[in-house]
């Protein structure tokens, strides 16, 4: 089965709660990249964004994949979430539209999704 690129999009500019300093987009990014850069995956891309307007829920990614819907994810943590979110962008990679299974989801895929897009181009119906 050939599966399409899923992007993971992470937000490196919100502040951390409770510290100011603290980046955890930044600390995401890098656990992805180092956790990819061991076991390279063809369908999955990361990349850096500078805002998802989510700053009050960091860490935030966004899940895209052309002429699939997107998933914005929020208050995720490098040190739990990698490996879920991961498998969440394989399983958006391997849905034709994007929408994966409810029951095959990682927690994060079920509980930390704050909105989901339409494909650009998309024609809705009513139910």
């Amino acid at each position: 089965m050939q599966h399409s690129t899923t992007t993971i999009y992470v937000c490196t500019t919100c502040r951390g709660v409770g510290d100011a300093e603290a980046r955890p987009g930044k600390e995401l990014l890098r656990a992805l990249r180092e956790n990819l850069a061991r076991r390279p995956e063809e369908s999955i891309a990361v990349e850096a964004v500078a805002c998802l307007q989510v700053c009050k829920r960091p860490a935030t990614v966004a899940l895209a994949g052309a002429g699939k819907w997107t998933y914005t994810l929020t208050e995720l943590d490098a040190a739990r979430d990698v490996d879920d979110l991961l498998l969440s962008a394989r399983l958006h990679a391997q849905a034709a539209d994007g929408v994966a299974t409810w029951k095959d989801r990682p927690v994060c895929f079920r509980k930390n999704v704050v909105s989901r897009t339409p494909p650009l181009g998309f024609v809705g119906r009513e139910d």
